[in-house]
C-alpha cells in the first residue's frame, strides 16, 4: 500500500474514491493523442456515456456543433494546458440525447504513471444559472411580498426577536426595513401580546403556539393599532410565523358601542332618579306644609295657656327657640324641595340663550351643600358680566355639578389643609368658558375615555357623558394638570 506523505492516514485508493464520488466531472485525457483516457461517474452521467464508450469518442462527438467549438478549437485548448499547465475556456459539450450543455471547463496537466496528460475539471452551467434564476425570482417574489402586500407578518426566533418583518408589519411598529433593519429587535418592546383578552408574555404566547395559537397584539400611540391573528410554531425550525390583521376600526367601533351603551344606560338611570325625586318633592310638600301648621298651632296654644294662667308665666317663650328653629328646618328642607323640583322640572332639551353666572347660581346650592358635609371651601369667581352662551340650560347646569362634585370627592382623599374648590366663569375667544380648579391628585390619563367613576359610591354619570352633552352643543371640554398639584376642569359653549 502506497500513504500519501502530505496525508498519511490516506492512501491511493481513497483519493480514487473521492474523484468517483465527487460532483464535478472529470475527463482524463492522453497529453500527446488528446483521446479521452477515464472518467469520473459524473461526467458519464452527465454526458450520458459510460467510460468505455467515451474512449473512441472524438471532440466533435461530444461537442456543440457550433463553429467556435470545433475539434481543431478543442485540441488547441488541450495542448495548451499541456505546454502551460492550465487552460480554460468555455466549453460546450453534447450529450448523447443530443442535449447541449454550457460548462465552464478548466484543463490542467497532470503527470500520471505512464506519462503526462490532461486533467479537465467542468461543471454544467446551465443547471446552475437555471438555479441561480430560480433563485433570484424567488428572491424577487419574497421581496415583493414583504414589500407590497397588506399582510402584517413576523418570523420571529424563541426569544421573540424579529428576524423577517413585511413593511406593512414594520410601519405599524413605526420602522422602516431600509432605515433601520429590525433583525434581532424583540417584538415586546414595541407591542403587547394578548391571548384570551389578558396580556401575556412571549414566553407564554410561544408556549401556547402547539402548533397554533390566536393572539392579539397591541401597538400603544397616539392612535393605538389592535392586530389579530395567528401565532404559529414551524416545523423542525426553532422559529414562529406570525400572521395578524388590522381589527383597529372594529375595536373602536367595539368601544364606542359599549360607551353609547352605557351612555343610555345612566340616561335611563338618571330619567328615573328624576322621576323618583319629582314625586318625592311633591310628597313631602304637603307634610312639610303640615308640619309647619302644626308649630304654628302649638305656638299659639302656648300663647293661650300662658295668657290664661293654665301655664307658668314665660313657657311661650322657653317654647319659643325650639319652635322656631323647627320651623326654620322645615323651611330649609322646602327650599332643597322647591329648588329640587324647579333643577328636575325643565326636562326639555331645548337650546336656548343662557347665562353661566345664573347657571352656577342655579347649582351652588347643590355644590356648597355637598362641599360643607366634608369640609371643602368653595370659592366662586363669576364674571363681573354675564357670560351668555347657547345651551341646553339644564343639562349644562348638570356638568357644573357633576365637575364640581368630582373636585370635592378628589379633594376628601388629599391634604385637610388644601380643601378648597375655585368655580371661575369668564367670556374667551372660544365662547363663554366655566373652570373648576382643585388640588387633588391630579390628572394622569385620559379621563373623559372613561364613562363611569371609579369612586365606591359614585352616581355613575362620569365624565364622558360630560363630554357627550358638551360637544352635542358644539363646545369643548378639557382638563389639564394645574400648577403646584391637582387638576382643572373645563368647558367653553359657543356665544350668543
Amino acid at each position: 500500500m502506497v500513504v500519501d506523505s502530505q496525508a498519511p492516514e490516506l492512501v491511493d485508493s481513497d483519493f480514487v474514491a473521492m474523484m468517483r464520488a465527487s460532483h464535478l466531472c472529470v475527463l482524463i485525457h492522453d497529453a500527446a493523442t488528446k483521446n479521452i483516457l477515464w472518467a469520473n461517474p459524473a461526467a458519464c452521467a452527465l454526458l450520458e456515456w459510460s467510460v468505455t464508450e467515451l474512449r473512441p469518442l472524438k471532440a466533435n462527438h461530444m461537442s456543440s456543433s457550433a463553429q467556435q467549438y470545433d475539434r481543431v478549437i478543442g485540441r488547441a485548448w488541450l495542448h495548451e494546458a499541456v505546454e502551460r499547465g492550465m487552460s480554460r475556456i468555455e466549453w460546450h459539450y453534447r450529450s448523447r440525447s443530443g442535449r447541449v450543455i454550457p460548462t465552464d471547463a478548466i484543463a490542467v496537466r497532470v503527470e500520471l504513471a505512464q506519462g503526462p496528460a490532461v486533467m479537465v475539471q467542468f461543471r454544467d452551467v446551465e443547471r446552475e444559472q437555471r438555479v441561480e434564476r430560480e433563485l433570484r425570482q424567488t428572491t424577487s417574489y419574497v421581496d415583493a411580498l414583504a414589500r407590497h402586500t397588506s399582510t402584517v407578518a413576523f418570523m420571529l426566533d424563541s426569544v421573540g426577536a424579529i428576524r423577517f418583518a413585511t413593511d406593512t408589519a414594520l410601519a405599524h411598529l413605526g420602522l422602516s426595513g431600509d432605515a433601520d433593519p429590525p433583525v434581532g429587535l424583540l417584538l415586546e418592546s414595541h407591542a403587547r401580546l394578548r391571548r384570551d383578552g389578558t396580556e401575556v408574555s412571549w414566553e407564554q404566547a410561544a408556549a401556547a403556539a402547539d402548533p397554533v395559537e390566536p393572539v392579539r397584539l397591541e401597538i400603544p400611540g397616539a392612535d393605538p393599532v389592535t392586530l389579530e391573528g395567528s401565532l404559529e410554531r414551524l416545523r423542525d425550525v426553532d422559529a414562529f410565523l406570525m400572521i395578524l390583521h388590522d381589527v383597529s376600526t372594529r375595536v373602536r367601533g367595539e368601544e364606542r358601542r359599549e360607551l353609547e351603551l352605557r351612555h343610555e344606560n345612566y340616561l335611563a338611570r338618571y330619567n328615573a332618579m328624576g322621576d323618583m325625586a319629582m314625586a318625592i318633592a311633591h310628597e313631602l310638600g304637603q307634610p312639610l306644609a303640615a308640619a309647619a301648621n302644626f308649630i304654628a298651632g302649638v305656638h299659639a296654644r302656648a300663647q293661650v295657656l300662658e295668657t290664661s294662667g293654665q301655664v307658668p308665666e314665660g313657657t311661650t317663650g322657653q317654647l319659643a327657640y325650639g319652635l322656631d328653629s323647627a320651623n326654620r328646618q322645615i323651611d330649609r328642607v322646602s327650599a332643597i324641595v322647591s329648588a329640587l323640583r324647579s333643577f328636575v322640572g325643565h326636562l326639555e332639551h331645548v337650546e336656548q340663550v343662557a347665562d353661566l353666572n345664573a347657571v352656577i347660581d342655579e347649582c351652588l346650592y347643590f355644590v356648597r351643600l355637598r362641599a360643607a358635609a366634608v369640609g371643602v371651601e368653595v370659592e366662586v369667581r363669576l364674571s363681573e358680566q354675564p357670560v351668555l352662551v347657547r345651551c341646553e340650560r339644564v343639562l349644562t347646569g348638570q356638568v357644573v355639578l357633576n365637575l364640581c362634585f368630582n373636585a370635592v370627592d378628589e379633594i376628601v382623599e388629599g391634604d385637610a389643609e388644601q380643601r378648597r374648590i375655585e368655580l371661575v366663569t369668564e367670556t374667551r375667544e372660544a365662547g363663554g368658558t366655566v373652570t373648576v380648579a382643585d388640588r387633588g391628585r391630579g390628572v394622569r390619563k385620559d379621563v373623559f375615555a372613561e364613562s363611569f367613576t371609579s369612586k365606591e359610591h359614585g352616581s355613575g354619570i362620569g365624565l364622558a357623558l360630560c363630554y357627550r352633552i358638551i360637544n352635542r352643543q358644539h363646545g369643548s371640554i378639557w382638563c389639564r394638570p394645574r400648577d403646584g398639584g391637582g387638576s382643572v376642569f373645563g368647558f367653553s359653549l359657543p356665544s350668543a
